[in-house]
C-alpha cells in the first residue's frame, strides 16, 4: 500500500492494539477542535487510521495523537494503524491532501445519499452543512463556469464573485482567466467590477460588488474633503500667525528706535526691554 505517491515509501495497514501506542508529541488544540474530531468519531467511526512506527515492544504515534487521546478515552482496545517505514522523514501534510471547496462540496453531496444532514453535521461538530453545500450557487452559474469549479480550476469566492455578473459574461471571463493562466479571486474580482452594467446580474438580497465599490469611493472622497477643509484650515491659521508677527515686529522696532522709549525701558523694565531686543535678533538674524 502507498500513500504518498510513486516515489514514497510503502506504508502497511495494521490493527494494534491501544497499549501498544506511545504519542511521540502531545499536540494542544482549541477545545471546539476536540470536540468535533470526537463527535466525527463517536458518529462515523474512525476515518483517519493512526501513522505509527515500530520502537521496541510498541508503536510510536507519528499523526493521530489527538484521535488517540479520544480513543482511550472512549475504551477502545484496538486501533486501525497504517505503519510508516520512516521515523524521522514522516511529515504528516505529505500524509494528508486539504479538500478544496469543490471537492468537499462533493463529498457531502456523496454522503447525502446515505446520511442525512444532521448525522453528517453532528459528525463535523456543526450545526449545520447547509452552508458547505451552497446550495443554488452552481445553479447561476455558466455550464463551463461550473467544469472548471468542479476540477478545482476556480475557487469557490471566484465563483462566487461571477454570480454578480450574466452567463455569457461568465464564460468570457472564464476565457481570460484561461488566457492569461490566472485564476485568482483577485484578477475574477477586477474582471467583475470592469463589466458593464448591460452584463450585470440582477441585484440580490446580498450587496453587490458595485455597491461596495461605490461606498469605497465615496468614503474616499469624503475622507479628502476633511483633509482638503483641514489643510485650508491650518494654512489660515498659517497665514494670520504670519501676518500677527510681522505686526510685532514693525511695533517693537518702532519702540526701540525711538531714543526716550528705549531709556525708559532700559530703566524701568529691562526684561521686557532685553525680550524685544531678542524679537529683532531673531527677525534679523
Amino acid at each position: 500500500m502507498s500513500v504518498n505517491g510513486k516515489n514514497s515509501k510503502p506504508v502497511q495497514g495494521l490493527d494494534i492494539s491501544i497499549v501498544k501506542l506511545v504519542p511521540r508529541n502531545e499536540r494542544n488544540v482549541a477545545k471546539k477542535y476536540r470536540q468535533r474530531i470526537e463527535a466525527s468519531i463517536r458518529a462515523v467511526g474512525l476515518i483517519e487510521p493512526l501513522i505509527v512506527f515500530p520502537v521496541n515492544d510498541g508503536y510510536e504515534i507519528l499523526d493521530g495523537v489527538l484521535r488517540y487521546r479520544i480513543l482511550l478515552e472512549m475504551g477502545v482496545e484496538t486501533v486501525p494503524c497504517l505503519i510508516h517505514a520512516s521515523r524521522d522523514g514522516f511529515t504528516g501534510n505529505r500524509m494528508v491532501n486539504q479538500l478544496s471547496a469543490s471537492q468537499e462540496m462533493r463529498m457531502l453531496r456523496k454522503s447525502l445519499e446515505e446520511l442525512d444532514e444532521k448525522t453528517i453535521a453532528d459528525a463535523l461538530g456543526m450545526q449545520g452543512i447547509a452552508h458547505r453545500l451552497n446550495k443554488g450557487l452552481l445553479d447561476k452559474l455558466h455550464p463551463e463556469v461550473v467544469k472548471a469549479f468542479n476540477a478545482n480550476k476556480i475557487n469557490l469566492q471566484s465563483a462566487r464573485e461571477l454570480v454578480n455578473v450574466k452567463l455569457e459574461r461568465q464564460l468570457e471571463i472564464l476565457q481570460l482567466m484561461e488566457k492569461c493562466n490566472d485564476y485568482s479571486t483577485t484578477f475574477a474580482r477586477g474582471l467583475v467590477l470592469k463589466t458593464s452594467v448591460a452584463k450585470r446580474a440582477k441585484a440580490s438580497n446580498t450587496r453587490s460588488p458595485w455597491t461596495h465599490a461605490d461606498e469605497k469611493k465615496s468614503n474616499l472622497l469624503k475622507k479628502l474633503q476633511e483633509a482638503e477643509q483641514q489643510q485650508d484650515f491650518y494654512t489660515g491659521l498659517y497665514r494670520q500667525y504670519t501676518t500677527n508677527l510681522l505686526k510685532l515686529v514693525i511695533y517693537v522696532r518702532s519702540l526701540l528706535n525711538n531714543a526716550e522709549t528705549r531709556a525708559y525701558l532700559q530703566t524701568h523694565h529691562a526684561d521686557l526691554f532685553r525680550t524685544f531686543e531678542g524679537i529683532l535678533a531673531s527677525t534679523e538674524g
